[in-house]
């Protein structure tokens, strides 16, 4: 289908004044980052669905119109670009009330939708897991809930009731809405249950005590590539924007030999629904749980301060902030090999000047051992050298120290017990004991009694 793209550079306090939201009552975020940007990226977002973009336009709007948004002047001349191009669908980037959509749509005689809108029909091509769909799904219907009044036009009309006492009925509206609201209701005893099974996963893990590392970053970052790189996953990794929805959790083995979860998620952007959001706290509370969150960013995008400022926000509302996040978050300064030399070796020199970021190519694989070996410290704090004597009736434990701990020597002693050279923190060792029985403080208390 052939489509317009229009991004209205509307003032924040204009907006706010003219009561502009984003259908769920809140109001957008200021746009931080440049006018070509966010055309750039919206044309991107419209070609994520297979749309032949005929024309991309920054419309200045002065005075927004509460009916339709824009001045009757732009209207005409939008109109005009439709009847040229032979386009049937109108992008408008930037939040519409229900009224809003449907005028334009009646101006220009064709369909138009917003940001939200299109996000949530990328989404929804996007999903391909069972819990995917139905979080779309949910956010769908939310987003309709406050449009059907522009959905049909048989909805003006009313159904009467069973006998002539019974009154006009209720109206196609009412009813459709009620059916909505019903199938709402639905949804979310699903995404109930969806919530308790991953609530069970991660109890299971916890019980196989893997460190969890989440990737986060805004959409097109090179999330996926990164993890394909470094797990030898073959998950959908593509140049364009939500290439991958459904999150992907897999195991890999760190440069020590420890076992750890690596959780590739939904990239992010800028005025992302909440409903949306609210939608997807269960694939995001994956973030929430791990115990390392590798934030990647695109170096090679010239607005990746304010892309990494998204996601932060982000990540606060999640509940993840400032002060935790310094603790638990590595920066991925990615894409690294598209730079020029002098911007290369640049960021490398401001990278090795900063705690916590690490520049690497998810391409061509520069800087990634690094990255595997800094994750590795974080999650294996200090290791220290000992020598553990595993009884012949625990030889389960065996295989826990090879998991969790770097196992330098064995030795199988004729009584059926093994002897193990590992390195290890202070934490496993703890458990280790705990494990073997001979833990300190259950000792002392025994001996006390």
């Amino acid at each position: 289908m052939c489509a317009i793209v229009i991004v209205p550079l509307v003032k924040p306090s204009r907006a706010a004044a003219t009561g502009q939201t984003d259908g769920a009552g809140v109001q957008p975020p200021a746009p931080t980052r440049s006018n070509e940007a966010r055309l750039e990226e919206a044309i991107g977002l419209a070609r994520a669905i297979d749309l032949t973009i005929a024309e991309g336009l920054l419309v200045p709007v002065n005075q927004p119109r509460p009916a339709t948004l824009l001045g009757t002047g732009k209207i005409a001349e939008i109109g005009a670009l439709l009847d040229e191009h032979n386009a049937g669908l109108v992008i408008v980037d930037h939040p519409l009330t229900p009224v809003q959509q449907r005028n334009l749509e009646k101006e220009w005689n064709a369909k138009v939708i917003d940001r939200t809108g299109l996000i949530l029909e990328i989404f929804g091509r996007r999903a391909s897991t069972k819990e995917g769909s139905l979080q779309v799904e949910l956010a769908h219907l939310n987003y309709q809930k406050g449009r059907l009044v522009r959905s049909w036009t048989h909805l003006e009309r009313q159904r009467g009731g069973a006998g002539f006492m019974g009154g006009p009925g209720e109206t196609q509206i009412e009813a459709d809405r009620r059916l909505l609201q019903e199938r709402i209701v639905r949804l979310e005893r699903e995404l109930e249950q969806v919530v308790r099974t991953r609530q069970l996963h991660r109890a299971k893990r916890r019980k196989v005590p893997h460190p969890i590392v989440a990737l986060v970053g805004y959409t097109n970052a090179g999330k996926s590539t990164l993890f394909n790189r470094i797990t030898g996953a073959g998950v959908l990794a593509e140049d364009m924007l939500f290439a991958t929805l459904d999150p992907t959790l897999r195991r890999m083995k760190l440069p020590h030999g420890r076992t750890v979860i690596l959780s590739d998620t939904v990239g992010f952007i800028s005025n992302l629904p909440t409903h949306l959001v609210a939608a997807f706290r269960a694939t995001l509370e994956e973030v929430l749980e791990a115990d390392l969150i590798l934030h990647v960013r695109d170096m090679a995008d010239p607005d990746n301060g304010a892309q990494a400022s998204d996601v932060l926000r982000i990540l606060s509302d999640l509940g993840i902030g400032e002060k935790e996040g310094a603790e638990r978050i590595i920066e991925v300064w990615n894409k690294i090999d598209r730079l020029e030399p002098e911007r290369h070796d640049a960021i490398l020199q401001k990278a090795a000047s900063r705690a916590n970021v690490i520049p690497v190519s998810a391409i061509s694989g520069e800087g990634v051992d690094r990255l595997m070996a800094v994750i590795s410290e974080r999650l294996s704090g200090v290791l220290t050298e000992t020598t553990v004597i595993i009884p012949a009736d625990k030889q389960a434990l065996i295989s826990w120290a090879y998991e969790n701990a770097v196992v330098d020597g064995r030795e199988d002693r004729e009584d059926g017990s093994v002897s193990l050279d590992v390195r290890l923190t202070e934490r496993q060792a703890m458990e280790l004991e705990r494990k073997l029985g001979n833990d300190r403080k259950r000792d002392k208390e025994d001996w006390e009694r």
